[in-house]
């Protein structure tokens, strides 16, 4: 992806801070985000206030090493984030390396203009976090979002200081087979599900199985969720629409919600 805002990989933190003060002028004073509702009714009971708490770190993870639908999800909350603001993305560059590059025709089918985000690439962990933790300061942003390896608990309750002071969501994508105690608000486990598919058999919803892990001051739950790009929508799977079989945590194991 060729983003048209694009932070090298700097190792001069100065330049980096300096760089990104450049790219978000003339916004300072955004209001503190509210609550994020997805809209489905079996999930905003689930969560706080009805919604995804608007200042808070909230973790994806991928189940069964499907990097792809975790980040797909994770493009989605972000594309109903974005409105009027841009959103900063840090990506450490061994994960760039591994997964490639965000592709711009792939995040715009997700509902997400490729030119309101800031790509911020880093060198190593510390500069991963340094460069989260600098991105929520700028209160300029209607998110963040990075990726990370490793996240002891320390530095999880660093940067959910830092969103909650930023007033802005953070959304980290955090490996499954590392997963340490956090302090996170939120924690989703996504895997794939077959996409809805046009009579050309060409992909016109995103379709991916959520498992509400943790949720602080709410309730877990497992749901099979569309996503229509166009209207920014989630919405359950026509499977589970019926609420006998749309259901929260233990009533349907996530393994079998597919």
């Amino acid at each position: 992806m060729s983003p048209s805002r694009t932070v090298s990989v700097l190792r001069n933190r100065a330049a980096m801070a300096e760089e990104l003060r450049r790219l978000l002028p003339k916004l300072e004073g955004l209001h503190k985000a509210r609550p994020l509702p997805f809209g489905v009714a079996d999930i905003d009971r689930c969560l706080p206030q009805g919604g995804l708490p608007g200042a808070a770190l909230h973790e994806i993870v991928p189940e069964g090493g499907s990097a792809s639908a975790a980040f797909g999800f994770m493009v989605a909350l972000l594309a109903r984030m974005a409105r009027s603001h841009p959103i900063v993305l840090v990506l450490p560059n061994y994960r760039l390396r591994h997964y490639g590059r965000p592709y711009s025709h792939g995040i715009r089918a997700l509902g997400l203009d490729p030119g309101r985000l800031i790509l911020a690439g880093t060198s190593h962990r510390k500069q991963t976090l340094w460069a989260l933790e600098e991105a929520l300061r700028a209160r300029a942003v209607a998110a963040v979002a990075g990726a990370v390896d490793t996240l002891d608990l320390k530095s999880s309750q660093r940067l959910q200081l830092a969103a909650t002071d930023a007033g802005v969501p953070l959304l980290l994508l955090r490996p499954a087979d590392i997963l340490e105690a956090s302090a996170a608000a939120t924690r989703w486990r996504v895997a794939p599900a077959p996409a809805v598919r046009d009579r050309f058999g060409l992909i016109a919803q995103a379709r991916w199985r959520l498992m509400l892990e943790r949720c602080r001051n709410g309730r877990a739950g497992e749901w099979i969720v569309e996503y229509d790009h166009v209207t920014h929508r989630f919405s359950l799977a026509a499977a589970l629409a019926d609420p006998a079989h749309a259901g929260g945590a233990g009533e349907t194991s996530f393994q079998r919600a597919g």
